[in-house]
């Protein structure tokens, strides 16, 4: 019966999505409050029924109902509470029912919390969000119903996916999720203001916090993805080009050029129709990322769906959206207003710059995804790898990072730029000593690293001094300082902060990529094998049965100059009901590095097991520099600025107009 109620509160859903789409914006056009004032109150009972249809699911998945057949699929009467629940999303179905289940919570986060928005404007985001919910819906319940019964119900499930049986893949996907479908918001500010013909500083605040909320929630699924890859796939690498890795990396790109250009929206009232045109693209990307996955064209452990009909419903609505949200930029964007000029030498000059080192980072992506799968169409194979994303990518961080510290110290309109390098020279002290620790610690081998290493520096530092500066840190009174930092606006606090995660993020992806130690032996029990300092001993090996999986773990202890350091646990897992083997590095992490074993099979040849060792250096820096980024988009979402104090748009009086259609 509940599974049936969920089925049902998904079509009151679509009911409600269609009125949604259509009353406000034809409330909008006829400046009809009454019209207007129904769409937000059917985004409030759109998100009731999609949050019953979802509890629904969830539920089936918690009491292992084996009559339904998205539990039978994914989910065993044997697994772990924790995974019985990340189950409900762990699958095509139930994914998309959490994609819609996000955009209606954002639909009505703008129905409440958009109080200074303008009614018409209001109107038409929520509009176009209906629209959105209208084909979402559309293709769960014609070709995705995560309700579908199964007559006579099987004794038990299928079970879960094992390698999304993790904490990580737990919440990795909403995180993913939310921020996917954060853009959607922006999507629609953008197209509402095209349709209103009218773009100003006041729509870049409203904007801002939307984007900015949907970048910090990129942020942290990519980062826990990208953890997981690293110790569940036991292959001892964090970001390997992976198709579907790239299909989230694509809309953060194009989405923090476009946190960036609302700023000069915000600040400048200039870039507005490429600002708009960012946030069609941005959320198109993420609308593409959803094709992938779902559509079977690419095998994955992401990769859900394998039906050719799901894949051409969801290009459908990839074609539409995206389609229809450029032609509407090409028939209105004449009609937005120019806005203030500037020198490409200043702080507007720098963000444009920003944006195209961004934008064309996300095209390089974009091209080394698709082209196999084009070319594949085609009947041509060919392979797109790191080599290719490698190479070029240098070329455009490079001078990214270089204008992202420089950026901040420049004044908005017009720059002086020896004005600007001389206050930088801290900055530029402390890279040079970074870069001759490194040449210290490591060797001048590979040149590349300690290029990578400075620009590392040179983004952490120049965030840190563009703080100290701003406070006059040493320039005035300690007592001073202090009192300035206390009363900088959490904005500034937020840039700061995830420029500077960003910095540490880099320096840990250079360590490991460029200093990378391993190796690959057979142990036997009491074997010893040394790495980067570090001397293992394989003390034993034991099988053991553990909820619905049996394990061959190995023990190992490690020590240091001839002093413990720890000892270790490595898995390999073995799940009967999905017939599946899988991995569990054991991972030693210090501030610094880590060391990270993996137990393989046993050799064949005398006994022993396979037994690969890693030393990532400043590995654990990728996932801290991650973290402070989120915290940083934290720190900038509650700046009071983005939610009081909204610039008001100078408009010709329309409260009389603004009167219920007799």
């Amino acid at each position: 019966m509940i599974p049936e109620i969920g089925h049902y509160a998904l079509v009151l859903a679509l009911l409600l999505a269609v009125v949604q789409s259509v009353m406000p914006l034809v409330g909008a056009a006829r400046r009809d409050v009454a019209w207007m004032e129904t769409g937000r109150m059917a985004a409030f009972a759109q998100l009731a029924a999609i949050a019953i249809s979802f509890a629904a699911l969830m539920q089936a998945h918690v009491v292992s109902d084996f009559s339904v057949l998205n539990v039978v699929n994914n989910s065993h009467s044997l697994k772990p509470m924790l995974y019985k629940v990340a189950g409900v999303w762990g699958n095509h179905e139930g994914s998309m029912l959490l994609w819609v289940f996000m955009l209606a919570l954002f639909g009505a986060a703008v129905a409440g919390f958009g109080r200074n928005i303008p009614p018409t404007l209001k109107a038409r985001v929520l509009g176009v969000q209906g629209l959105i919910g209208v084909g979402f819906l559309l293709f769960i319940l014609l070709t995705s119903n995560p309700f579908a019964r199964i007559l006579p119900a099987p004794l038990d499930g299928n079970d879960l996916n094992p390698l999304l049986q993790d904490p990580g893949l737990a919440f990795h996907p909403p995180f993913l999720y939310m921020g996917y479908v954060g853009f959607s918001v922006a999507f629609s500010f953008a197209v509402g203001a095209l349709i209103e013909g009218r773009v100003d500083p006041a729509w870049g605040r409203w904007v801002r916090p939307w984007t900015l909320l949907a970048w910090t929630s990129l942020t942290m699924g990519i980062a826990m993805g990208s953890w997981w890859a690293y110790y569940e796939l036991g292959w001892g690498g964090w970001w390997m080009w992976d198709p579907v890795e790239n299909a989230s990396l694509m809309p953060w790109l194009a989405g923090t050029a476009l946190l960036h250009s609302a700023i000069v929206v915000e600040k400048r009232d200039a870039l507005k129709t490429w600002t708009i045109l960012l946030a069609i693209l941005t959320f198109s990307l993420s609308l593409l990322g959803t094709f992938l996955v779902r559509s079977g064209v690419l095998t994955s452990v992401h990769a859900f769906a394998v039906d050719p009909q799901r894949g051409v419903a969801v290009l459908g609505l990839l074609i539409l959206a995206t389609g229809g949200g450029l032609l509407l930029f090409a028939l209105r964007a004449h009609a937005l207003k120019i806005g203030g000029l500037f020198a490409p030498l200043s702080r507007e000059g720098a963000l444009v710059l920003n944006n195209l080192l961004l934008s064309v980072s996300a095209a390089v992506v974009l091209i080394g995804t698709l082209m196999p799968l084009l070319l594949d169409a085609f009947g041509h194979k060919i392979s797109v790898g790191a080599p290719y994303y490698n190479f070029i990518t240098p070329f455009l961080t490079i001078p990214l990072i270089l204008v992202m510290a420089l950026g901040p110290f420049m004044p908005w309109k017009r720059a002086d730029l020896p004005g600007v390098l001389s206050r930088l020279w801290v900055v530029a002290l402390l890279t040079l000593v970074s870069v001759m620790l490194a040449l210290w610690l490591a060797g001048v081998k590979p040149v590349m690293a300690l290029v990578g290493i400075a620009m590392a520096a040179w983004a952490g530092f120049g965030a840190l001094w563009e703080v100290a500066d701003r406070v006059k840190l040493f320039r005035v009174p300690l007592r001073d300082s202090l009192s300035r930092a206390k009363g900088l606006p959490l904005g500034a606090w937020g840039t700061a902060v995830a420029h500077a995660g960003m910095g540490i993020a880099i320096a840990g992806m250079v360590g490991t990529t460029f200093w990378l130690a391993e190796d690959v032996r057979v142990m036997k029990l009491g074997d010893k094998a040394s790495i980067a300092g570090y001397e293992l001993v394989l003390d034993r090996v034991e099988d053991l049965n553990i909820a619905n999986y049996r394990t061959e773990m190995g023990h190992f202890s490690v020590s240091r100059d001839g002093a413990p350091v720890a000892r270790m646990k490595a898995e390999r897992r073995w799940y009967p009901v999905a017939k599946m083997q899988t991995t569990e590095a054991a991972i030693h992490t210090t501030f610094y590095s880590d060391l990270y074993v993996v137990l393989g099979e046993e050799s064949g040849a005398g006994g022993g097991w396979v037994v690969r060792l890693y030393h990532h250096p400043l590995v654990p820096w990728i996932w801290i520099g991650s973290l402070i980024m989120v915290l940083g988009g934290c720190l900038s979402l509650s700046d009071r600025r983005l939610r009081v104090g909204v610039p008001a748009r100078r408009t010709a009086p329309v409260a009389p107009a603004l009167q219920p259609a007799e």
